[in-house]
């Protein structure tokens, strides 16, 4: 069953291309061989032929049929057991000299040349050998045929042929045998990724893809799923969060909003009283707006639906606008808020979103510093700092105060609903930057940078 999955398995097919075109490629390169190696061998004998055939004609010209004769038999004399073929023949083709008792009955090809069969007198089971000859007229009808036994070439080309086969038939079956190896191993892996989406499917939200530790791209492709995974993990448990601080956190508003408008039902109710408890309903109407308005925001911010309004932004005017804004509340709460500039950079954001973020924890930090206390905020490069002298934030708990509606007990009596830091997170996350928590001995240093 696993091996017919793994025939049909699109790493296999694509083995299996791969073999084909290696197949192939060996075919034609072992071919060009052969055509380089035989082809030479073949055009050396007909080379030597046709030189013996020019020379013999040359001496008959010189010393007619006695010379080329006698030349034709003291070569036959003098190696009995050459592999050189020659027979001298009348008009009629009747033998005259030469080491063939008759000419060959076959009719030759278009270049003239002629391939017959030889019995080799020197071979004890008298095996017949191809030969390879060509004839050529003398004067006076005369005939000369004049060839090789090609039987070393036959054989070279054999060997040549067998080596071949045996090549492309080894090519393709250590092809396949790697396809078959990398198929599986292939398959290991997506096996393990559709694992452990079956697992996360089933509801065990904790299961990762397992990594070879080779760093190839199956392991890239782990990393950003896991990534994925951990980030979807990591939203769903915002979201549970979320919604256990929306009940609690919008209870108490609700409560008080159905308080006052019960209230309003009260026919003993003065006018001026009416009045101010229907401004203190609409207040809380608002107050509740508001938060599902800042929820709103986040969410659109985290799916990036503010990447259009991108554009080059000096953050240290940015800075400059929201110390500003925040200066004359600083002073009410009796703090000092001071802002310095170091070679601040002009990036590429949403201005308005990173003037809420900057905002926010300008805001926070004002928010949670006694009286007498100081808050800085400092552009440098692509980073904001905002500064106090609070109590800070423990650092166990500086993770958790970015989950939205989070609120540190100690908090929960100032005004706020734990949603500006979620979306400072969101607007640095938007960006391709990060905010970060750290001591300033004392208090609590927020850096925002921007990507």
């Amino acid at each position: 069953m696993k091996t017919a999955r793994l025939l049909k398995s699109a790493t296999f097919r694509l083995a299996l291309l791969y073999m084909l075109i290696f197949g192939g490629s060996v075919a034609v390169l072992l071919g060009f061989i052969y055509w380089a190696t035989v082809g030479v061998l073949t055009e050396q004998v007909d080379e030597t032929i046709q030189a013996d055939i020019k020379g013999l004609a040359e001496q008959y010209e010189r010393r007619g049929t006695p010379g080329i004769a006698a030349i034709i038999g003291e070569r036959i004399r003098k190696d009995p057991g050459g592999r050189t073929v020659y027979l001298l023949t009348d008009p009629l083709r009747r033998p005259l000299v030469g080491n063939l008792d008759s000419w060959p009955t076959v009719a030759p090809d278009a270049d003239g040349w002629i391939a017959f069969e030889l019995v080799d007198r020197g071979d004890p089971d008298g095996r017949p050998h191809l030969a390879r000859a060509r004839r050529f007229v003398l004067q006076g009808g005369l005939n000369l045929l004049v060839g090789r036994e090609v039987r070393e070439l036959n054989r070279t080309r054999g060997m040549i042929v067998n080596a071949i086969v045996w090549g492309i038939a080894i090519t393709l079956a250590l092809a396949f045998a790697g396809g078959i190896a990398m198929s599986r191993s292939t398959a290991r892996r997506i096996d393990a990724i559709n694992q452990t989406s079956r697992d996360i499917m089933s509801g065990d939200l904790d299961r990762r893809i397992p990594a070879g530790g080779t760093g190839d791209e199956f392991d890239q492709l782990a990393g950003n799923l896991n990534a994925m995974l951990d980030r979807i993990q990591g939203l769903m448990e915002g979201l549970r969060h979320v919604s256990d601080n929306i009940a609690h956190d919008l209870r108490t508003p609700l409560t008080r909003l159905r308080g006052r408008l019960e209230d309003l039902d009260d026919p003993d109710l003065d006018p001026a009283d009416r009045t101010a408890r229907i401004e203190a309903a609409i207040a809380e109407a608002d107050t509740l707006l508001s938060m599902f308005n800042a929820l709103l925001r986040i969410t659109q911010i985290e799916a990036g639906g503010r990447r259009d309004n991108f554009a080059q932004v000096d953050l240290a005017a940015v800075l400059a606008d929201v110390a500003e804004l925040y200066e004359p509340v600083a002073q009410a709460r009796g703090l000092t808020l001071s802002s310095r500039v170091d070679a601040a950079e002009s990036v590429t954001a949403d201005r308005d979103l990173l003037f809420q973020a900057i905002a926010n924890l300008a805001d926070n930090a004002i928010k949670y510093t006694p009286p007498g206390g100081a808050v800085t905020l400092e552009a440098a490069g692509k980073s904001v700092t905002v500064s106090d002298t609070g109590p800070g934030v423990p650092e166990d708990a500086r993770e958790d105060v970015f989950r939205r509606f989070h609120r540190l007990e100690e908090s929960r009596s100032a005004p706020g609903s734990g949603l500006g830091l979620s979306l400072v997170k969101a607007v640095a996350q938007l960006h391709g930057g990060e905010v970060r928590l750290e001591d300033n001995n004392p208090g609590l240093k927020a850096v925002l940078t921007v990507g």
